[in-house]
């Protein structure tokens, strides 16, 4: 199915009918159009932005990765009208490269595992060494230490501390997705006062649920110079109009808890949505943005995510870039970096590998 038969809404035109001609026009109007239509009918609404109650506790060693690394573990504490909260943002600085040094910091749903302060076990999954020899500082938090993930009714993790007494809910309230991608705006709080780290190169990527928070974390903070999506699927990177796999209502159902509720009568009304995910590629313009796709994951359905970064274009173009600058889906394992955006599409099945990590590295190094 073509863009043309999905019948997308327009990223340029606004509510009142007018198209947005200049950057200018896109950023003072059309984008923060856009951004209240995701929080109201998808993502939902974030109480509050960066607490007036926050602090980061350090501890720093040295010698890891064979004396390539320093290690930091960043306690995030902070406070609100339902109490405190903290989650560790852990931190790997190469100890023999220029500094400050460009970072990329990992929303991670795959547990403590993949993730070792150790580094007894390393997992491709994240790859902290080779990103390290790269250059690059490696971050990561876990996003249940900020929000469960699962239907606990909102009363514990960020929720329970920033909005105790909402009940009943607004329907337009956050889920967990938007808490989570607080948590990494909570992250670049720290890492912009962190002198090893360039504030200005910093870049956040997940996969799957991890990647549709890094899309949305993007989209609602430009601090981040470029933004990844690794098979994020239904209301990540992939269109809703004809996608195949997993849709709106197929996702509201199996995870009620990311989004908000008005997100939950759009199922199988696709076609009204005010908005498409195109329209959240297009928020993080004229920043680096990369989309990655695997051959057999179909659920998440690699042609809507290609489709959707396409339709994204247009407002990449109001600031003098091409985008992707492809036309069709490239073959596998090939990937295409364009013009602020990058994209591939990998051999295999729903997961982020060594070689994915490659890929967006080497982006980064062009375009951040």
């Amino acid at each position: 199915m073509t863009i043309e038969q999905r019948s997308l809404p327009d990223p340029l035109i606004g509510s009142d009918g007018r198209k947005a001609t200049t950057a200018e026009q896109w950023s003072g109007v059309r984008r923060p159009e856009i951004l209240q239509l995701f929080r109201d009918h998808v993502y939902g609404r974030e109480p509050v932005g960066r607490p007036e109650q926050i602090g980061f506790h350090v501890e720093t060693k040295e010698g890891f990765m064979d004396g390539a690394a320093i290690r930091k573990r960043v306690d995030i504490r902070f406070e609100g009208p339902g109490g405190t909260g903290a989650f560790r943002l852990l931190l790997f600085v190469p100890a023999n490269a220029a500094k400050p040094a460009p970072a990329f910091l990992l929303i991670n749903n795959r547990g403590a595992e993949v993730a070792d302060a150790e580094r007894t076990a390393v997992s491709p999954f994240w790859p902290a060494d080779y990103i390290v020899s790269r250059g690059y500082a490696a971050a990561v938090f876990q996003t249940e230490e900020l929000d469960p993930d699962h239907d606990d009714g909102f009363e514990n993790g960020v929720h329970g501390i920033f909005d105790p007494a909402a009940k009943p809910r607004s329907p337009h309230a956050w889920g967990t997705i938007a808490a989570w991608a607080w948590g990494a705006c909570r992250a670049m709080d720290y890492l912009e006062t962190d002198s090893d780290i360039d504030p200005n190169r910093v870049a956040v990527i997940g996969h799957s649920r991890g990647g549709k928070t890094a899309l949305w974390a993007g989209a609602i903070d430009p601090r981040f110079a470029m933004v990844v999506g690794n098979n994020s699927g239904c209301t990540g990177a992939a269109l809703s109009r004809g996608k195949r796999g997993e849709t709106i209502r197929d996702i509201n159902a199996r995870f009620p808890h990311w989004f908000c509720e008005t997100y939950k009568s759009f199922g199988g009304r696709e076609s009204e949505l005010p908005v498409d995910q195109h329209m959240l590629l297009s928020l993080i313009a004229p920043r680096a943005l990369y989309v990655s796709s695997a051959t057999e994951d179909r659920w998440a359905d690699p042609e809507s995510e290609f489709l959707s970064v396409i339709a994204a274009e247009p407002v990449y173009r109001l600031f003098g870039s091409e985008g992707l600058g492809a036309a069709s889906l490239p073959p596998a394992d090939t990937p295409v970096f364009g013009g602020g955006i990058g994209y591939h599409i990998r051999t295999g099945k729903h997961n982020m590998e060594l070689s994915d990590w490659r890929h967006f590295i080497d982006f980064a190094d062009r375009s951040m």
